[in-house]
């Protein structure tokens, strides 16, 4: 794992180990975790998006164990991870830079939630125009069609959390 963070051992040190995941799958893993912790045994196995501390991002599968001691405690907890072979060029990973405003955040949240422009408007006190402009921009910004391909191009970059409903944006990539 350290190869690929393309840092020296001790660099990493003092990380929280969810701080080196991709900001989409913090959550979610963290929830792996817990339940590692508070269940006797078992393990998981995840494929997901690492984005290391230097800012290089790769894909590979994570499993977590946990390892039980003498009295049947929870000793520790192991953590393997094997680095997909082949790199896919189709996968789009973005840095944590903040690539939306609030306003867009919200927009986007609506239109991944199926929340018609009038309603969204309405509830963000802006008007139908409004919305459509703000929509339009993040399809150029994304090089997307329309809003079905808008919001599946934000799940596909990570910008919403795993697992949730209705689709959060991820506060890692909203500007404030």
């Amino acid at each position: 794992m350290l190869e690929h963070c393309g840092q020296p051992r001790f660099d990493l040190h003092g990380f929280d180990f969810p701080e080196l995941l991709h900001p989409s799958v913090r959550q979610h893993m963290r929830r792996q975790f817990e339940r590692l912790l508070t269940s006797r045994g078992g393990r998981f196995v995840e494929h997901l998006a690492a984005l290391w501390a230097t800012r290089t991002a790769f894909t590979g599968s994570l499993t977590g164990m946990a390892v039980q001691g003498d009295a049947g405690q929870l000793k520790t907890i192991v953590v393997l991870v094997a680095p997909d072979q082949g790199e896919d060029d189709r996968r789009v990973l973005i840095s944590p830079n903040k690539i939306l405003t609030e306003i867009n955040a919200k927009i986007l949240e609506g239109v991944a939630t199926g929340v018609p422009t009038v309603q969204l408007a309405a509830k963000l006190y802006l008007s139908r125009q409004g919305i459509e402009y703000h929509v339009s921009n993040m399809l150029r910004q994304f090089k997307v069609p329309n809003r079905a391909a808008l919001v599946s191009k934000a799940y596909s970059m990570g910008l919403f959390g795993v697992g949730s409903w209705p689709p959060k944006v991820l506060s890692d990539y909203v500007r404030r």
